[in-house]
């Protein structure tokens, strides 16, 4: 009989590390770190495949398929505590948290302090000598399980959490501001109005029984699998939604028990920079949440920590010490075994770790550990600094890498004489580095109201996952660095400022007051999460200078990747760009773009106006030379790397003009009458240009275009050979469908380069090949492959092409094909690996089946998207090709597929 719930406690545990794709990355940890002799309480975890039959069978069939197992998990428990569930003199509570096997921070539900009734609130007060901190525990209760299991929620986004409502309303009335000011009186007459509440919204008395508390919250948490939140931030970190949550049920202990107990959120390096320090926020009597809520001001884990933020927020020595002590300060014992603690963790697991940590009454316990969520900085110096130190070699700092948060290290950051001449407004903690400068949207689902906007909160809460993912920067007036806007912002590699105490914000009026000036809705600010600093208006930035770790990494990349990677660059700058990122040639060169400058689109749009053969001839030699001095450029930037040419493409509707004042214009120029432009242009006028008169179509309709393309290549190539620069050239025909339509186009490639040797007298090495987009060249490869020297797989339209799907209308469906399960993922931003891929599969197998050693590649924009690139190392592909600022990405994850 299948197992569904697995214990641990006291040193021992049912699971371990490597299991968590059944017990969920939490369970998995709480379970290995009983096996290694770190202080944990005890309980069990309910597995991920138990979510997955919740979802397929419901409620009912599950929960009485895992009942006994639950119930004897619950009887350990009680054991291992000394205590009795539902007891009213001796309860057991329990805590109640998700737990993915990826880390879904904040994305899904929790419930603490499970099992209080007005009995064992009684039996908690008797027990502990403390009716204050037994009655702040049950409303707490009260107030979780009334927002996660029966979804208390507030009227509308401009109104507050009905709970935090009440306790405003009851602190008004007392006078107090904290609420650790409440007295046992003012508490119990907080579970009496929060209780009246859930009756008001809801309908429903709160349940008093612990086994319905427990099983409610069972199935909050599975729910909260599919909750809106849970889904978006799937979505964003491409997390399958069959994996599941698994539940962890464990006994409650208490950091609310007063000043000798505490509760904390901790990292074993600095999340955002990656230095080797250990950091992290604390506060005295609370519970979890409070740490990362922001309600109270956390304080610094060490000393050198607390005295650094008390410099960011302008606190004197005296005031921190006595108002904000670090835990180094007030609990100097616990704080040893808490250092001894993470140190043992991030060697055992050899990673980053994020903890939470419970002190209850001088005793500590670990909640939780995991893998810390971090920025791409963080990221690749933590990676170097634990090879430099012998923690991992060298093939494990490379699978540490996400390729995608390299992204994060090639943003923008703010000038610095711009900085100097900028307007300073407030200073908050620096909780993810990065520069932003937006708009003041105040609502997470109105970030996309401007093109550029920064999310202004009070806090931030899993609610506004997506407007955080949208906007530019993320400024909050609460909240510390371990708050939920800091990690799901370091996270996503998205620049925060946390906790800037002089932003005041009413949502109802949508106004964000700083020292009494006033910014409304669309106002622009700009944020260096850097520093911490926010400053009025916008401020200009510059590319960022890559640090010596990340170099260290692209040289790790390099020892250890088979594909090369190129770059689709049309201009000498950015093929530039891309080399120094480590580009090895490039893979597109689209000649097209070359057209649309100055005078070039002119003599483009008079040729393709001509009438006769002699005309368009006449405007093809205008062309020529600025052909050839761009492509001299290009190969030049390139020297010693193929360089991939695709000639003409796109449809010639795109180079004519369509308004009138340019087609009086154009007339003008050509010397004949506007009816006559117009009457070109409508006749140019295709149903479907995409699949029309365009790429090897118009090469083999009109040859001198084809002509005049390859005479400025291969010109380019020999007078770059007679400087002495070694210029590769690789003519690409694009969008062939069959074997004849490119030996006709390699023929006057041939007979144009034979003519330029015989001129120039000397010759250059050139290949000509071309660009599988059309599912037919892929089925019929194997001859395609007898003409051709290289494949460039183009995958944008052989998407496109096999899905029949239009790139240009799909926006209009995809995203609900997404949301319905009907695709996994765009399939024009990762590869659809068992359709077109497979397609792509075939296209090399053909091909090399005949010409073993044919070069092939990918240059559609699959080329720099990791999982794609991993596919087309599989495939046996020569190199990919993509931007330029996506050439660092590629190259790690060409590395990772390696290695694999």
């Amino acid at each position: 009989m299948a197992k569904h719930v697995y214990t641990f406690g006291a040193g021992k545990a049912e699971g371990k590390a490597g299991m968590k794709n059944l017990l969920g990355g939490k369970g998995a940890n709480l379970a290995e770190m009983n096996l290694i002799g770190v202080p944990v309480p005890p309980g069990f975890t309910i597995t991920t495949e138990v979510c997955t039959m919740y979802n397929e069978q419901g409620q009912e069939k599950t929960f009485e398929l895992i009942k006994s197992e639950v119930e004897a998990a619950v009887t350990l428990v009680e054991e291992l505590t000394g205590t009795k569930f539902g007891d009213k003199d001796n309860p057991c509570l329990l805590s109640v948290r998700s737990g993915a096997r990826a880390s879904m921070p904040g994305m899904m539900d929790t419930v603490l302090n499970l099992g209080m009734n007005n009995d064992a609130v009684e039996g908690i007060s008797k027990k502990s000598g403390n009716s204050r901190f037994a009655w702040d525990s049950y409303r707490r209760f009260v107030q979780m399980y009334g927002d996660v299991v029966m979804e208390m929620k507030p009227a509308s986004k401009e109104e507050h959490d009905p709970f935090e409502e009440i306790i405003d309303e009851l602190k008004e009335e007392k006078g107090i501001q904290l609420d650790t000011e409440f007295t046992t009186e003012d508490l119990q007459e907080l579970v009496k109005r929060f209780k009246a509440a859930v009756k008001k919204v809801t309908g429903k008395d709160f349940p008093t029984d612990p086994w319905e508390q427990l099983w409610g919250s069972v199935a909050a948490v599975f729910n909260s699998w599919n909750n809106p939140r849970a889904i978006l931030y799937r979505r964003l970190e491409q997390i399958p939604d069959e994996w599941g949550t698994a539940v962890n049920v464990q006994a409650m202990v208490f950091g609310n028990m007063g000043e000798g107990s505490a509760t904390g959120v901790a990292f074993t390096r600095d999340a955002a920079t990656g230095e080797d320090v250990f950091n992290g926020e604390y506060l005295i009597n609370a519970q979890g949440e409070d740490v990362v809520a922001g309600i109270r001001t956390p304080q610094e884990i060490t000393l050198s920590g607390s005295k650094k933020w008390a410099a960011l927020q302008g606190i004197s020595e005296e005031e921190r010490a006595s108002k904000y002590p670090s835990l180094e300060e007030a609990m100097p014992e616990l704080y040893k075994q808490l250092d001894a603690t993470q140190q043992k963790l991030e060697d055992h697991y050899k990673d980053m770790q994020d903890l939470e940590f419970t002190i209850q009454e001088g005793k500590l316990w670990l909640l939780q550990t995991r893998n810390g969520k971090r920025t791409g900085a963080a990221m690749v110096k933590i990676a170097v600094d634990m090879m430099e130190q012998g923690s991992i070699d060298e093939k494990t700092v490379l699978q540490r890498i996400d390729p995608n948060k390299l992204d994060e290290l090639l943003h923008p950051v703010f000038d610095a004489s711009a900085i100097k001449s900028a307007t300073e407004l407030a200073k908050g903690l620096p909780a993810s580095p990065g520069a932003a400068t937006g708009q003041v949207v105040f609502f997470a689902d109105e970030a996309n109201k401007y093109p550029a906007s920064v999310l202004v909160r009070v806090e931030t809460s899993p609610e506004d996952l997506e407007g955080m993912h949208i906007a530019k920067g993320i400024l909050t007036a609460r909240g510390g660095m371990t708050s939920h806007a800091a990690v799901v912002a370091r996270g996503m590699g998205k620049c925060c400022v946390s906790g800037a105490g002089a932003v005041k914000i009413n949502y109802k009026t949508r106004i964000m007051t700083i020292e009494g000036k006033e910014f409304k809705e669309g106002d622009w600010i700009s944020l260096n999460g850097t520093t911490g600093k926010v400053y009025e208006g916008k401020i200009t930035t510059k590319d960022p200078e890559m640090s010596g770790d990340f170099a260290k990494i692209m040289d790790l990349a390099e020892k250890y990747t088979r594909m090369s990677v190129r770059t689709n660059a049309d201009t000498p700058k950015d093929a530039q760009v891309a080399r120094k990122f480590g580009a090895k040639g490039i893979g597109l060169c689209r000649t097209e773009h070359m057209f649309f400058e100055g005078d070039r689109i002119k003599a483009m749009r008079e040729m393709i106006l001509s009438k006769t053969e002699t005309e368009r001839r006449k405007a093809l030699d205008k062309l020529l030379p600025y052909q050839r001095e761009d492509f001299e450029g290009i190969l030049e930037a390139m020297e010693g790397y193929g360089v991939t040419i695709r000639l003409l493409d796109p449809p010639l509707h795109e180079f004519v003009p369509h308004e009138d004042a340019n087609q009086k214009e154009m007339a003008a120029e050509m010397g004949i009458s506007q009816e006559e432009v117009k009457a070109l242009v409508d006749d140019l006028h295709e149903f479907n240009p995409m699949l029309g008169h365009r790429g090897c179509r118009l090469g083999n309709t009109y040859p001198e275009i084809t002509e005049m393309q390859a005479r400025a290549i291969i010109e380019a190539a020999v007078n770059l050979k007679n400087k002495g620069v070694d210029a590769r050239p690789e003519i690409m025909v694009p969008l062939i469908g069959t074997v004849k339509e490119l030996k006709l186009q390699a023929d006057i490639i041939h007979s144009t380069a034979k003519k330029v040797f015989e001129e120039k007298g000397t010759e250059v090495e050139y290949l000509v090949g071309t660009m599988i987009e059309v599912p037919r060249a892929a089925v019929t490869a194997d001859k395609v492959a007898e003409v051709a020297d290289f494949f460039s797989f183009g995958t944008n339209d052989l998407t496109q092409m096999t899905f029949g799907y239009s790139r240009d209308d799909a926006g209009k469906f995809l995203p609900v094909y997404i949301e319905k399960g009907i695709l996994k993922n765009d399939p024009f931003q990762i590869l659809d690996q068992e359709g077109v891929g497979q397609v792509v599969k075939m296209g090399v197998e053909k091909g090399r089946g005949v010409k073993p050693n044919l070069k092939v590649g990918i240059c559609g924009e699959h080329g720099g998207e990791p999982s794609s690139v991993i596919f087309c190392d599989g495939v046996g592909m020569d190199y990919v090709s993509c931007s330029p600022f996506r050439v660092p990405i590629a190259r790690v994850a060409a590395a990772q597929a390696n290695i694999k």
